[in-house]
C-alpha cells in the first residue's frame, strides 16, 4: 500500500500559482492569530511505539492525547505542517450534532446500544471538547456561547421540532426558537425559527490543532512533522509505517486522516468524497455592528443545502463563508457572494471589507454518516466528517485511543462497519460541486 504527496498540495484551491504549478493555499485568519507552533521534528529514524498515529489533526492528536497520557508510547505522523489540512483552516464552530441524520436515525443505522452509545457520543461531544481545554489550559479563543440552527422557510421549521425532541428526550440542552427568539439571537429577521444547542460554542481551529500537539508531547508522545506514511503493512504482529527518512514499528495503528487520506488505505479514501469548504473573515467591524450581529456571540449555521454560516472572533471579525462551484479565482467571488448574501441579512455589513479568504478540504459521504472502521489487528480509522468534524474528531479520537489501549469496542461508541468505496470516486469529486445547483433549487422550495 503505497502514498503520495499529491495530496498534500492542493491543486485550483484559488490562492495563486506556486512552484511547478501547484495553487498554493492562501493563508487564513487563524495562521494570522494562533499562536506558534510547538517546534517538531521530522522523522529522521526508526522508531518503536505502543501506538501509531497517522494524522496530525483533530482525530490523531486527540488519539495521542489520551493514550500519551495513559502512559503509552505514541508517535504521531503528520504529512505537512500542522493543521494544514482541514482541522486547522474551517470555521472553527464546535457542534454537537451530525450534519443530516437525527438520533433516531443513528440508532436505525447502528442497531439499538451502539446506536445509543453514538449518539451520547455525538450529544456530548462539544461539552467535552470544551471541558478538555479547559483541563488543559490551552489557548484557542474558546467561546462555550452555544450554537444555533436557524431555519429559512417556514416549513423547515419541523426540522427544528425534531431534533429539539430528539435531543431533548436524550438529555441534550436544546430548546426550540420561535421566530422572534431567533431574531433576537441573530440580530436579523430574515428567518422563521430555529433551536439551539447551548454546549455549543467555536474556537480557533488551528490554535486547538497545535494546542493539543503540545499537551500531547508534554505528556509524552512524539509528534513528527513532514513526515508523509509511504506505506503502511503488517510485519510480524506490528504495523509498520515506512516515511522518506524514517519507519515506525508500532502495535497498534490509529488512522485520523479524513479527507486527506491519500492511497494508504485507498478503500478508506475512496468512501469519502473530498470537497472545498471556502472561509471568509470580515475586518475587525465596529462595535456597534458587532454588538447588533449575534449580539450573544453563538455560533450560527443554517437549514440551507447550500449552507449560510458565522460566528465572531475574539478580535471583533465575523467568519463567514460558503460554497463554489468551480474555485478558479474563488477568493474574488466568494468575497462578492458571500458579501452580497451578508448584506442583505445585515445591512450593516454592505460594503465591508473581508481580508482573509481560504479553504480547506472537507470529507463528504454520500448518506451524511461518518464511517469508523477497524483496520486489521489492533488498527481503528474513521472518516467522513461532513462539516461536523471539531467535536466529533476529538471524541472518536479519543473513543479510538480506548480501543487501542485495550478496551473492548463494544463498549465503545464506534460504530463500526466495513468500507465502501464508492464507484466513480474520481467522477464524483469532478462532478460533486455541481451537487451545490440541485441544494440551491431545494432552497427554493418550501419543504413539507
Amino acid at each position: 500500500m503505497s502514498q503520495t504527496t499529491q495530496d498534500f498540495a492542493d491543486r485550483g484551491a484559488g490562492g495563486g500559482p506556486g512552484q511547478g504549478g501547484i495553487w498554493r493555499k492562501p493563508d487564513s485568519l487563524w495562521e494570522a492569530t494562533a499562536p506558534p507552533a510547538p517546534e517538531l521534528p521530522v522523522l529522521r529514524d526508526h522508531a518503536q511505539a505502543d501506538l501509531l498515529v497517522i494524522g496530525g489533526g483533530f482525530t490523531g492528536l486527540s488519539a495521542a492525547l489520551h493514550a500519551a497520557e495513559a502512559g503509552r508510547r505514541v508517535v504521531v505522523l503528520e504529512a505537512s505542517e500542522l493543521g494544514r489540512g482541514a482541522s486547522g483552516r474551517n470555521n472553527g464552530q464546535v457542534i454537537p450534532t451530525l450534519t443530516r441524520p437525527d438520533p433516531d436515525d443513528m440508532v436505525a443505522r447502528f442497531g439499538g446500544e451502539a446506536g445509543e452509545r453514538f449518539v451520547a457520543l455525538v450529544r456530548d461531544s462539544a461539552a467535552d471538547l470544551f471541558d478538555l481545554i479547559r483541563r488543559l489550559g490551552i489557548d484557542c479563543a474558546a467561546e462555550q456561547t452555544g450554537w444555533v440552527q436557524p431555519v429559512h422557510s417556514p416549513g423547515r421549521i419541523r426540522i427544528a421540532e425534531r431534533r429539539v425532541e430528539q435531543w431533548g428526550r436524550r438529555g441534550a440542552p436544546v430548546e426550540l426558537l420561535d421566530r422572534a427568539a431567533v431574531s433576537k439571537i441573530l440580530g436579523t429577521d430574515a428567518y422563521f425559527g430555529g433551536w439551539i444547542n447551548r454546549s455549543g460554542g467555536h474556537i480557533n481551529p488551528l490554535a486547538l490543532v497545535r494546542g493539543l500537539a503540545a499537551r500531547a508531547v508534554a505528556a509524552g508522545a512524539a509528534v513528527h512533522v513532514n513526515s508523509p506514511a509511504l506505506s503502511v503493512e503488517r510485519q510480524n504482529d506490528c504495523w509498520v509505517a515506512r516515511t522518506p527518512q524514517g519507519a515506525v514499528t508500532a502495535d497498534r495503528l490509529i488512522l485520523g486522516t479524513n479527507g486527506y487520506a491519500a492511497a494508504v488505505f485507498p478503500e478508506i479514501r475512496t468512501e469519502v468524497v473530498p470537497v472545498l469548504s471556502w472561509q471568509m473573515a470580515t475586518a475587525p467591524l465596529d462595535e456597534s455592528v458587532r454588538r447588533a450581529i449575534l449580539p450573544g456571540r453563538q455560533a450560527m449555521s443554517d437549514t440551507h443545502g447550500d449552507l449560510r454560516f458565522m460566528r465572531h472572533t475574539a478580535d471583533g471579525r465575523l467568519v463567514s463563508g460558503g460554497a463554489l462551484l468551480i474555485p478558479v479565482n474563488g477568493p474574488d467571488r466568494l468575497r462578492r457572494i458571500v458579501g452580497e448574501r451578508l448584506a442583505g441579512m445585515f445591512p450593516a455589513l454592505r460594503g465591508v471589507a473581508f481580508d482573509h479568504v481560504w479553504n480547506g478540504r472537507i470529507a463528504m459521504t454520500t448518506d451524511y454518516f461518518p464511517r469508523v472502521h477497524r483496520l486489521g489487528p489492533n488498527g481503528f480509522a474513521w472518516a467522513g466528517c461532513n462539516g461536523r468534524g471539531v467535536a466529533l474528531s476529538v471524541a472518536l479520537g479519543r473513543e479510538m485511543a480506548r480501543a487501542a489501549l485495550g478496551r473492548d469496542p463494544a463498549e465503545l461508541a464506534l460504530p463500526f462497519t466495513p468500507p465502501t468505496p464508492l464507484p466513480f470516486n474520481e467522477l464524483l469529486q469532478r462532478v460533486g460541486p455541481l451537487k451545490i445547483l440541485q441544494y440551491r433549487w431545494n432552497d427554493s422550495r418550501e419543504i413539507a
